[in-house]
């Protein structure tokens, strides 16, 4: 019963990464795409869950749902477009295709990876305490985990930078 719960689980936060992420790129307006990424980062918080990792779900919650998504909205804002510009005429169909097709092809590499060099999962997944999780981040990981700010630094000033610059060009 628990399995069928699991598998029931997973494939409702896989069904909400993928509706999440093809409203993104279906979206004629940047703030609907957005809200589509909003959509799929909870799905990947979610998954995060079923794999036990509570603290790596809360700091996807955290930190991409709510900074990076408060960085792109504030971006969204100053950069707006005038009405009627480029966001809102319809995309040539060869365009979609290309996209279509540069989108499905490292998903379909990445699916037969997966599935032809699988590995026989445990039942439980180990417990990691915060303690050893700590260490990892300010150990081995400390790079990766201060480039975390600096790509939100760079994110936040590229977005004044192009407000500003909009404001010029006015």
């Amino acid at each position: 019963m628990m399995d069928k719960l699991a598998v029931l689980a997973f494939l409702s936060y896989a069904l909400t990464v993928l509706a999440g992420g093809l409203m993104a790129v279906a979206a004629r307006s940047l703030v609907r795409a957005l809200a589509g990424l909003i959509l799929t980062l909870f799905g990947v918080a979610g998954l995060y869950l079923l794999i036990s990792s509570p603290f790596l779900a809360f700091m996807q919650i955290l930190i991409y749902v709510g900074a990076v998504g408060v960085i792109i909205f504030f971006a969204i804002m100053l950069t707006r477009p005038p009405a009627g510009a480029e966001e809102g005429e319809a995309r040539p169909a060869r365009q979609v295709v290309l996209a279509a097709v540069s989108g499905l092809a490292p998903a379909a590499l990445l699916g037969w990876a997966c599935w032809k060099y699988r590995v026989a999962a445990e039942r439980v997944p180990a417990d990691v305490g915060m303690g050893k999780l700590g260490e990892v981040l300010l150990g081995p990981y400390v790079l990766a985990f201060e480039l975390i700010s600096v790509v939100l630094f760079v994110a936040m000033a590229g977005a004044v930078l192009l407000g500003f610059e909009r404001k010029r060009a006015q």
